[in-house]
């Protein structure tokens, strides 16, 4: 360890991370329950001790310079450990109790959430998690839900994002069908086949085809709003479609239709109300769940 290049304090770095977040040094200082003087005084004081400009200060409040953009994941990872300390520090002595409801889609609650949630039974035995299973966007502003997975960034000013990381999706068959119906050898071999999907299927058809899949609506035969009624008629050998990578690759029976097919990324992103710098319920949540859906990615 290196402890002279550590040349800044920690209330520097605070103050750095809540511009950062809320936009401004007067939002900064209402997180921080400082004033706006003190802000500005402590990041001018962390890009001294650095040697380097984070903000850009305009009459529109300060904007991150590209060193700024560079070193606020660091600063955020920081600020999630130095969380967890106090969060692990105070739960030796005082239990985290009460009811958090995360929201995520059905696929994910029934098929993923279970891998992930054992670390909460451990760290806040007496917490209830309530999983508001649905595919429709909740609204956390009104309280649908205190934490949601989504896969597009909020516009809402008065969330809180994290983005997680990018999922891979991939086209993923039941070996029982691919047994009976073949298994193809080319992107062309695929029109011959029998896809599920969703009573929607313009906007996957096109996508298909502009990776050179040529299917059309024909070759749905069976369709559901439900992504975990999709994964059961696939595993059950109806025929294919695309899920998670991390779920078909780890399913006994089922597999990659075409094992060099580029995947489908999509993002993860993890939102919450601003009670997450408050209530220490959200924040365990909130936290368990990022670093375990981190490395899924």
């Amino acid at each position: 360890m290196n402890w002279q290049s550590m040349t800044f304090d920690w209330n520097q770095v605070r103050a750095f991370l809540a511009t950062a977040e809320e936009g401004s040094f007067s939002g900064a200082a209402r997180a921080l329950k400082t004033t706006q003087p003190t802000i500005g005084r402590q990041i001018d004081g962390l890009e001294q001790a650095l040697g380097v400009t984070l903000f850009q200060r305009s009459v529109r409040g300060p904007v991150l310079t590209d060193v700024g953009r560079d070193l606020l994941d660091h600063v955020r990872l920081m600020g999630e450990t130095a969380t967890l300390i106090s969060t692990i520090a105070a739960g030796q002595s005082q239990e985290v109790t009460g009811e958090v409801a995360l929201s995520a889609t059905d696929l994910a609650s029934a098929a993923i959430l279970p891998r992930l949630l054992h670390g909460l039974r451990e760290v806040a035995p007496a917490l209830h998690l309530r999983i508001v299973s649905s595919n429709d966007i909740s609204n956390l502003l009104q309280r649908d839900a205190d934490i949601a997975i989504r896969h597009l960034r909020p516009k809402e000013d008065d969330l809180i994002a994290r983005h997680v990381g990018d999922f891979g999706a991939n086209l993923f068959a039941a070996t029982a069908y691919l047994g009976r119906a073949g298994r193809p050898k080319t992107l062309r071999d695929l029109a011959d086949h029998t896809f599920l999907g969703s009573p929607d299927n313009e906007q996957l058809i096109t996508t298909l085809r502009d990776k050179g899949i040529p299917i059309r609506r024909e070759n749905f035969a069976m369709s559901s709003e439900s992504g975990v009624v999709l994964w059961e008629l696939l595993k059950a050998g109806y025929g294919m479609t695309f899920m998670p990578e991390y779920l078909g690759e780890t399913t006994p029976g089922v597999e990659k239709v075409i094992p060099d097919l580029p995947s489908l990324e999509f993002p993860i992103w993890l939102v919450t109300h601003r009670e997450l710098r408050t209530s220490r319920r959200i924040r365990v949540v909130f936290d368990l769940l990022v670093r375990e859906l981190s490395e899924l990615v």
